[in-house]
């Protein structure tokens, strides 16, 4: 069974933990809608103007915000009349075409990790957005679906980073390879793949280093790690995932920015957005970036780590049942 057919099944519970964990996100969007509409019956110019606003200020980012407005622009004349209580519904239609016709190969890689053995997956992103506690919930995931799964700790900056992969590694039950501190961290994924390929492995995750002061140094460390790695897997890495912490909002926006000048980024995973009102920031990176975001974080527990889903994301933030 393919991981992602594993792991894309819909169920009760992670409808709940979406819903829960977009909670203040959506009330926090919803207050801001229902100001927009104050007053008003049918969808005009005037509550255009105030929705513009109320979407900015959810964290969804002027240059999508502008294509959603235009849409709904569209949509309006083409209706002739539009209720305002039916807004919501329309903006769930509205942006979830939008999403879909901005990033046509969300699901085309889906199950990439069936034709490569092992599949490799390099993960990038700066510290302290979620990436290595990412990287133990994506290796728990695809334990649970039959996978064999390595871990590369190529993140040798910091002593920290090490441990917390190794403790995860010890949790879900899935070997890390790793060498002392101020290692070279290509050497490190390069032993990594050659102790995964050894071994039969279906999956290996390499944590890399995230430090954007220095963006030179960055794009260099990332472009030897990917040779090196070829010389063990030759089309690796297979994917390159981008970790987010949704909760900063726009500065989100920025770090997706320089991590695609440094590297080429072919899936986003936008983390920690339980317990934050910017989940907005889920449709504008989604839109704006090209690059799909392929998982959300919506909580501590392994399964709060859930393939992002355009059309129930979109449903949740707004509140559509």
């Amino acid at each position: 069974m393919a991981f992602f057919s594993f792991f894309k099944r819909s169920t009760e519970d992670e409808q709940k933990t979406l819903d829960e964990g977009l909670d203040k996100s959506k009330q926090s969007l919803l207050s801001r809608i229902g100001h927009a509409i104050a007053g008003k019956t049918t969808i005009d110019d005037e509550v255009l103007d105030n929705l513009e606003e109320a979407l900015i200020a959810s964290d969804v980012g002027v240059e999508t915000t502008l294509q959603i407005i235009e849409r709904l622009q569209t949509r309006v004349k083409r209706d002739k009349y539009v209720n305002t209580d039916e807004l919501n519904r329309i903006m769930v239609d509205e942006i979830c075409q939008m999403l879909e016709e901005n990033t046509r190969t969300q699901e085309q890689n889906n199950d990439l990790e069936d034709q490569h053995k092992p599949y490799v997956i390099m993960v990038v992103g700066v510290n302290g957005v979620g990436k290595t506690t990412t990287i133990g919930k994506l290796a728990w995931r695809y334990k649970q679906a039959g996978k064999n799964v390595y871990l590369g700790a190529a993140d040798t900056f910091r002593a920290a980073a090490v441990e917390q992969l190794c403790i995860w590694g010890e949790r879900v039950g899935v070997p890390v390879i790793k060498q002392q501190q101020g290692s070279d961290p290509a050497s490190v994924a390069f032993d990594t793949l050659q102790s995964a390929k050894a071994n039969n492995a279906d999956v290996v995750l390499i944590d890399t280093a995230g430090r954007l002061h220095n963006k030179v140094n960055l794009m260099n460390e990332l472009t030897k790690i990917k040779q090196v790695m070829k010389k063990v897997v030759p089309d690796a890495p297979h994917e390159v995932l981008l970790v987010l912490d949704g909760s900063t909002g726009q500065n989100a926006f920025e770090q997706a920015r320089q991590f695609a000048a440094a590297t080429q980024i072919t899936s986003l995973a936008v983390t920690k957005l339980d317990g934050t009102a910017k989940g907005g920031v889920v449709i504008g990176i989604s839109n704006e970036m090209k690059i799909p975001v392929r998982y959300i974080g919506l909580g501590e527990k392994m399964e709060d780590l859930q393939i992002f889903q355009r059309e129930p994301f979109v449903r949740s933030i707004l509140g559509i049942d």
